[in-house]
């Protein structure tokens, strides 16, 4: 067992000297400095691929005043046999030698994974529960430039606006004071693979990113490779350009829309204030609004452009949000009406 440590604690040592922190977003750099001080838990996001090793063992070299503070979380998915469980037990290895605590989830009996985004949920669903037994509000991802291109593309297939193609952001402010931190975001899958290569460290390949069934694999596998050939250069950094000029304008927007204070106390949305504003800060207020209904459900897009349409018209109207009652415009106001006959039922 010492020998083990002292190998993966060289091999740590040896990343964090090619890959320094001023290789890390500057935003996360900001982030942690500015936090220093403080003595509060830090979880990271472990599947024992080269992205996630390469960030644990950075995590774990740059910042030895916070080693005792970090846990590793990986979720088995159960989805790949015994090459699952030979990720899990790597995942465990590591952790051992390098004295990280380690946590495994894994699908509770009978569930059953539907397609990426139902395991992508099983595993934020277990990342956030395991995060709130230990009082920990900090998640450390390792996703890296070519994930960056490949949820822009994904993104823009569904038609997605300036929020969605942000994503994925370095520092991103979560429900319930959570925050996810991603320093990643400027080096390429590559980068971090072939560090890793030059010192002969061993990471774990899940055999179905190289298959055609996930969408992300298709972007991945056949889009990405014919979009940098089509353009020439590097498109993918490209990409990642855009994304931060991208955020840029999303905090911009969200800031000139805190200033017309659009909703009140008590969550009405004033139309007055937005009279003679752009259709986007519309949008946005609405989107607000509507995150202000708990009983308003979720409204389709058709829907959300439906009722956004009556807004710009400033007239009054009543549409219906499913079960629970009616979104109202009156007195330059959107207010929401409870269906009373419904919720008597």
């Amino acid at each position: 067992m010492n020998s083990l440590r002292k190998r993966w604690e060289a091999r740590a040592t040896l990343l964090a000297v090619l890959l320094p922190p001023a290789r890390w977003q500057p935003e996360v750099s900001a982030w942690v400095e500015a936090r220093r001080a403080r003595r509060e838990p830090w979880a990271i996001a472990f599947s024992g691929g080269a992205d996630s090793l390469a960030l644990l063992l950075l995590l774990w070299a740059h910042c030895p005043e916070r080693r005792s503070q970090l846990t590793a979380l990986h979720y088995n998915h159960r989805l790949r046999g015994a090459a699952a469980d030979r990720d899990e037990a790597f995942c465990r290895s590591v952790c051992r030698a390098l004295g990280v605590a380690f946590y495994c989830g894994r699908p509770r009996k009978g569930r059953v994974l539907k397609g990426e985004e139902g395991a992508r949920e099983a595993r934020f669903e277990f990342f956030h529960r395991k995060m709130q037994a230990l009082k920990a509000r900090i998640l450390w991802l390792g996703q890296q430039q070519n994930d960056v291109a490949e949820t822009m593309l994904m993104r823009l297939a569904r038609g997605s606006g300036l929020a969605g193609l942000a994503a994925p952001r370095p520092v991103q402010p979560m429900p319930g004071r959570r925050v996810h931190l991603r320093p990643l975001l400027d080096l390429k899958h590559e980068k971090l693979a072939a560090a890793l290569r030059t010192l002969r460290i061993p990471w774990r390949e899940d055999a179905s990113n190289r298959g055609g069934e996930f969408f992300r694999n298709r972007i991945r596998h056949a889009v990405l490779p014919a979009w940098q050939a089509a353009a020439g250069r590097d498109a993918v950094a490209g990409a990642a350009l855009s994304r931060r000029l991208l955020e840029e304008d999303e905090t911009a927007l969200e800031h000139w829309l805190d200033t017309l204070a659009p909703l009140d106390r008590h969550g009405r949305l004033q139309l007055a204030n937005l009279r003679g504003a752009p259709r986007a800060l519309m949008r946005r207020a609405l989107h607000r609004w509507l995150l202000r209904q708990a009983a308003a459900g979720r409204l389709s897009r058709q829907g959300f452009e439906g009722l956004l349409a009556l807004l710009l018209r400033a007239m009054p109207a009543r549409f219906s949000l499913g079960t629970e009652g009616f979104a109202v415009i009156r007195e330059d106001r959107l207010v929401f009406v409870r269906d009373r006959k419904k919720s008597a039922r």
